[in-house]
């Protein structure tokens, strides 16, 4: 693989979030940052759906619209590049295949949360990963208690320091994200057994339990796929680990033939 598609957003003055094809992928803090991430497992073979939201509602939580005043100096810029492996992954130095730009004149209101939308085609032969063909999940509220015990059991896995549940729910995702970026998948997914089994034998495992009554299910890319979170919008499945450290585990489910996968 000579080339790596990623995702850049830079903002200064606002938060801002960054999707592409429905499924956020960066976020930067209200004074600004800048974010850099791959993304060939959400991207699709022709048409492409990438959007830029100014001053995005917390993970879950409905739009609050508020007029932001602009001071000349804030704004955000998004961007699918295309650079070489081994080169920085700035648009100075890579193809900018896509951008979305906001730069408000002074003085200039914005009604925020404010979202744009662009439609790109890729020129890339990309899979049609499995996220893109799972059924929509209409009653999302009614897999609140399905959601939580899915996770129970990942979680009861964890605290005995069985990682196979998790392993086995995870098996589709690590199986395109090897064949998105050319690794090998059973290399790819015994690199993350032997990091939790390291962890686990440093410090026992003991993630908090999901409750149906404290999981937030945000729904991402149609409905087709299901974001776990806590109430404050950050994953679920947090490892607390030796040290004071926390593992995060960002899990994005789907639901085929009635079963959860962890698909993301």
């Amino acid at each position: 693989m000579e080339r790596l598609l990623v995702l850049r957003l830079e903002t200064l003055g606002v938060a801002a979030e960054a999707s592409l094809n429905g499924v956020p992928l960066a976020r930067t803090p209200a004074a600004g940052g800048a974010v850099t991430v791959p993304v060939h497992e959400y991207t699709l073979s022709g048409a492409n759906q990438l959007e830029l939201v100014i001053q995005p509602s917390p993970p879950g939580a409905p739009a609050a619209p508020e007029p932001l005043l602009s001071d000349g100096r804030c704004g955000a810029s998004l961007r699918l590049l295309l650079p070489r492996i081994g080169q920085a992954a700035h648009p100075e130095h890579a193809r900018t295949l896509a951008q979305i730009d906001w730069t408000p004149l002074a003085d200039e209101v914005t009604e925020v949360p404010h979202t744009v939308r662009q439609a790109v085609d890729l020129p890339i032969a990309f899979p049609r990963w499995r996220w893109f063909d799972a059924p929509v999940i209409a009653d999302v509220p009614g897999q609140l208690a399905p959601a939580a015990r899915f996770l129970q059991g990942l979680v009861l896995g964890l605290q005995r320091g069985d990682v196979e549940p998790l392993m086995l729910a995870a098996r589709l995702r690590f199986e395109e994200l090897a064949q998105a970026y050319q690794r090998n998948v059973a290399d790819d997914a015994q690199r993350f057994r032997q990091q939790l089994l390291q962890l686990h034998a440093a410090q026992p495992l003991k993630p908090a339990m999901p409750k149906a009554d404290a999981l937030l299910l945000r729904p991402l890319a149609g409905g087709r796929l299901l974001e776990c979170l806590r109430p404050d919008g950050q994953p679920v499945l947090q490892v607390p680990v030796a040290g004071g450290g926390t593992l995060m585990l960002p899990l994005r489910l789907a639901q085929i033939e009635g079963r959860f996968y962890v698909i993301r």
